[in-house]
């Protein structure tokens, strides 16, 4: 390492004012911070600040949670292929497939969002953040494994550009940047990443006969539309392929067809632990996410106008991408609450808007995308509301 540190020294003043390359320096300057820490300290005078997390220990902590995530979502996508095309394989072959059709698009999104982030920083003359180490985790994630890259590298320049760049950068988004690459491709385009046919790679196999590629959520929409009961239906669903494939102990478990990283109610846990016991999470955001999906599930039971509305209300906790979606994309410190009481109001209702879209709205059986993406716009609402309802109590009490 010393080696490179001297290299690095050593080219330093081409980057510098009045140097051949000094239009360069936040490539330069990203580069060193990303393999060393900074060699600069805090001046004698001014304010003496001293902590132990900075930005680029924030993201990779995320990334860490986000892990078990990547790795289950890697083996899922071989085991789902294999049960697909009815061929017994072993561990191995299933995560070596899933590796080799995953690997791509991280690649593809961290050097797609990259680069937009270096044009950016050249243009602007600032340091590039290492708030993009998150979002270029995020995004493959969210996204099927039989996502084209091309459409891979627009979603991520799209989101970085208008969800963030355009806002000020890392900091100043109004909205979560990796929701917004997957609400891009949803309605730029639907046929890659909605309907029965995507989540499931079969390559230049045949699937056997029965299987079909829906998503437990689908199943559930469809059996309520038919008047069939929602649990049945998804117990006898592709039992061409194995039985009870959509029990819900599968479903928390993740061995169902989905989104590469969403699948896996338990990763997801492990995530949440992680981000919550280093503090960089929201515990209250967290909970009250989950709380307002089963509080909303509960309220949909009582009414039960179709078998869809009728379904267990815990089976919601673990159906689509509603895990992955509150502890990773509400969590985010930027487009969230940043009240305390305010974090609880916003996890509710984000947990209430996914049901009442999952349930109400025929064109989309998924709802957690867009609960996030309107709830990162009314945060700041809240925020002020519950900042003005302090100072009016606090007003009252000084007139006492």
């Amino acid at each position: 390492m010393k080696f490179l540190r001297d290299l690095l020294d050593k080219q330093k003043p081409l980057f510098q004012k009045g140097g051949k390359f000094e239009n360069l320096y936040y490539l330069y300057e990203a580069g060193e911070t990303f393999m060393f820490s900074p060699n600069h300290t805090t001046g004698i005078k001014g304010a003496q600040v001293k902590d132990a997390i900075d930005l680029k220990r924030m993201m990779i902590t995320v990334v860490i949670a986000l892990l078990p995530c990547l790795l289950f979502g890697i083996y899922n996508v071989g085991e789902q292929h294999y049960l697909a095309v009815g061929e017994a394989v072993g561990f191995g072959e299933k995560f070596l497939l899933g590796l080799k059709l995953v690997l791509p698009i991280v690649i593809v999104a961290y050097a797609a969002g990259g680069i937009a982030e270096a044009v950016f920083a050249v243009i602007r003359k600032h340091p590039i953040n290492e708030g993009f180490l998150v979002t270029g985790m995020l995004i493959p994630l969210v996204v099927p494994a039989s996502m084209p890259l091309w459409q891979v590298a627009l979603a991520t320049v799209f989101a970085v550009v208008i969800a963030k760049e355009v806002f000020g950068g890392t900091g100043m988004n109004i909205l979560n940047v990796a929701m917004t690459a997957r609400a891009f491709l949803y309605f730029a385009y639907p046929a890659q990443i909605s309907g029965d046919q995507v989540w499931t790679y079969l390559g230049e196999k045949t699937a056997v006969d029965g299987f079909s590629g829906a998503t437990a959520l689908s199943v559930a929409y469809n059996a309520g539309q038919s008047g069939e009961a929602v649990t049945g239906a998804l117990a006898s669903h592709n039992s061409a392929i194995g039985d009870q494939l959509y029990s819900f102990a599968n479903m928390f478990f993740g061995f169902i067809p989905g989104s590469i990283g969403e699948t896996s109610a338990l990763m997801c846990l492990i995530g949440a632990l992680i981000l919550i016991a280093t503090g960089v999470g929201s515990w209250k955001i967290i909970v009250s996410g989950f709380a307002g999906t089963y509080i909303m599930g509960l309220i949909m039971n009582a009414f039960a106008a179709n078998e869809f509305m009728a379904m267990p209300a815990h089976y919601h906790l673990v159906m689509g991408g509603v895990a992955f979606g509150i502890v990773f994309m509400a969590t985010d410190p930027v487009s969230a609450a940043q009240t305390e009481r305010g974090k609880w109001l916003y996890g509710l209702l984000i947990g209430f808007l996914t049901v009442i879209i999952r349930v109400t709205n025929p064109a989309y059986p998924e709802g957690i995308m867009l609960a996030v993406l309107l709830m990162n716009v009314f945060a700041p609402l809240i925020d002020y509301y519950v900042v003005k309802a302090n100072k009016k109590r606090r007003l009252q009490r000084a007139t006492v």
